[in-house]
């Protein structure tokens, strides 16, 4: 008898020491845009998002600027802003070679989420999430967001030897080789559910710059990481688990631009023919993985399901000829509101989510996890939705030190190099000068912070005194601080260095007039206008100053104001495809005003989209007899006559 009170005992003191854990299970599904989800749950096609929302809690997450991708994923991993954790860009700069290199994980100052939970005894594994590799060392796995390109090469080897970083723990790599797609491996049946090719297009060789291609690496990419994901659920039951699908975003860069968009014509309409379905298929893709993880959720596992920012679909780009490769500037086309579910476990039915930003998803997860937020976590529990009881108290911080940033890290060339290539494919890396210490400054330049904005300018502009944007940059903070003659100099070398370049002119308008000099104010939000019509800062100040925002090249008298009319119609036509169209309204113009410069501006343009760059230098120098000082027209034509000469 008392044996067996003694087994009893036991067994009761083992029951309380290692009691039922609650889950939590993060899904990331970049750029899904709340509108679209709404649009396709009311006509039936997302069933698992509609039982989201009916049986678990929703609300729109407010991302920040600049919305780009390693910027705002680690936000939400840190529960901090940007000026705290470091992440500014796609890329960052390697000091020793000049070369683009995509952010690390060591590039980040403050811990994530796994790193907190691992110092609490919680078993984590992360999988994909934007700028994990080298993977650090937790409590559980990390699986990089370098695996897939590391698969990329053969045998999966990215320059010999043996890879660093790509996974914790090391021999991880290995087991998961059986999980990890390829983009050969997506097979034509497979894709036909999304695009509609020939096989001849199928068979085409891999490259980034592909736009099939690209659309196989994002969905065998995606698939990879759903498989990862559902593998760590049925075999280490972790207590967090964060995956990231990139996917949904990259679909809708390639073709968002087509969906549901009408009167498509000529290249465009071919386009939308074979890849306008692509988009809406990969939201139902998403929908059906969601479905896979709520069905191995046990009954003390929390979803959430978030997105780092919105999409605006259909919208076809100003200029059409960036459709050719399937490229899309990157943030025009983000939308501020993402998504943000809440499912299962303590969730409360059908509440609504109080605004919520991107700040508050780290506090929440800790406290999902049964670990205390930090108080030098800016964002708030979102306990409207969730049945948390009190909850422990905040700590002050889980910083014990400053973690240092470090831009140095083990090379992985072929990986770097393939990285780079695909964020240049997408359009990421347009701008001049992509350093995340550019965001960096801008965010501080916002946030009023203008001597720490104007030491990140100089610095970047001590590496590259060229750069007449940053320079323009730096200018508009010395304004700020009032130091007017230094940043009146440094627009007048911006200007010089990057003739159309509206910021410049915007931020000598503000000077002059904080110097009280109103003409010339109003002449440099002009000249600003001119270089782009659509600048909105110089347009609101326009207003403002004179009741009016009239660009230079506005219509002056009624045969102009007739002739802008059908300017504008060519303009549509052009960016639907539809070059004859655009080029009969633009003889109709050019009839009513042979001498309105803007009707030869355009001319140019649809003939540079027809391929005829004889008639589009044509244009521009009949443009610029009419308007001899344009800069615009001028800064055009030197491209296209450099184009045709081959010197560039």
């Amino acid at each position: 008898m008392r044996v067996l009170l003694v087994a009893a005992l036991l067994m009761a003191v083992a029951c309380r020491s290692d009691p039922p854990r609650d889950r939590v299970i993060v899904i990331g599904l970049d750029g899904m845009d709340p509108d679209v989800i709404a649009r396709l749950v009311a006509v039936g096609s997302l069933p698992t998002f509609a039982r989201l929302g009916r049986e678990g809690a929703f609300g729109r997450l407010e991302s920040s600027h600049p919305i780009l991708s390693p910027i705002i994923w680690t936000t939400i991993a840190t529960g901090k802003t940007p000026d705290a954790h470091g992440i500014g860009h796609f890329v960052a700069v390697n000091p020793q070679t000049g070369k683009h290199l995509p952010v690390t994980s060591r590039m980040r100052r403050v811990k994530a989420i796994w790193n907190i939970l691992s110092e609490a005894e919680r078993k984590v594994a992360v999988v994909g999430w934007w700028a994990t590799w080298p993977a650090e060392t937790v409590h559980g796995a990390i699986v990089s967001d370098h695996t897939c390109y590391h698969f990329l090469f053969p045998e999966g080897e990215t320059g010999g030897g043996e890879p660093l970083g790509i996974t914790y723990p090391p021999e991880l790599l290995e087991k998961l080789r059986p999980l990890v797609r390829r983009p050969a491996d997506v097979t034509p049946e497979e894709a036909a559910a999304f695009v509609h090719v020939s096989p001849e297009e199928f068979a085409r060789p891999f490259a980034f710059d592909d736009d099939l291609s690209h659309f196989r690496w994002a969905l065998a990419t995606a698939d990879s990481y759903r498989r990862i994901g559902l593998d760590f659920l049925q075999h280490d039951r972790p207590d967090v688990l964060m995956v990231y699908i990139e996917g949904t975003d990259s679909v809708s860069h390639l073709f968002g631009h087509l969906v549901r968009a009408e009167g498509l014509k000529g290249e465009l309409a071919a386009q939308q023919e074979r890849y306008g379905g692509a988009v809406e298929a990969m939201y139902r893709w998403a929908d059906r993985l969601v479905g896979e993880y709520i069905a191995a959720m046990d009954e003390r596992t929390t979803l959430v399901v978030l997105s780092d920012h919105g999409f605006s679909l259909g919208e076809l780009p100003d200029d059409p000829s960036r459709t050719r490769d399937m490229r899309r500037v990157s943030e025009r086309f983000h939308r501020i509101e993402g998504i943000l579910y809440l499912f299962g476990h303590r969730v409360r039915a059908g509440r609504r989510i109080e605004k919520p930003v991107l700040v508050d998803v780290a506090p929440t997860l800790l406290a999902l996890s049964g670990v205390a937020p930090a108080q030098d976590m800016p964002g708030r529990i979102l306990s409207e939705a969730l049945d948390l009881g009190d909850g422990p108290p905040r700590v002050a911080s889980y910083e014990s030190a400053p973690r240092q940033a470090v831009t140095a890290t083990p090379a992985e060339p072929a990986v770097d190099d393939a990285i780079v290539k695909r964020l240049e494919s997408l359009g990421y890396l347009d701008a001049s000068s992509p350093r995340g210490d550019r965001s960096l400054a801008a965010m501080d330049f916002q946030a009023g912070r203008y001597a720490e904005a104007a030491a990140k300018y100089e610095a970047l502009l001590r590496d590259d005194p060229n750069d007449g944007e940053v320079r323009a940059s730096l200018a508009g903070t010395l304004g700020a601080l009032g130091r007017y003659d230094e940043a009146l100099e440094h627009l007048r070398v911006s200007l010089e260095q990057r003739p159309l370049n509206p910021e410049a002119h915007h931020n000598r308008a503000t000077i002059f007039e904080k110097q009280g000099k109103r003409d010339a104010a109003i002449a440099e939000y002009q000249a600003a206008l001119k270089v782009d019509g659509r600048y909105e800062p110089s347009r609101r100040a326009l207003v403002r100053l004179t009741g009016s925002a009239t660009a230079p090249q506005s219509p002056k008298n009624d045969a102009q104001r007739l002739a802008s009319g059908l300017l504008e119609r060519a303009e549509q036509a052009a960016r639907r495809g539809d070059y004859d169209g655009a080029t009969q309204a633009l003889d109709e113009a050019e009839r009513i005003a042979p001498r309105y410069a803007l009707v030869h501006q355009y001319r140019s343009n649809v003939a540079y989209l027809r391929g005829d760059r004889t008639a589009a230098i044509a244009a521009l120098k009949h443009a610029l007899e009419i308007d001899p000082d344009n800069a615009l027209y001028r800064t055009n034509l030197d491209r296209l006559e450099k184009e045709a000469d081959g010197t560039r």
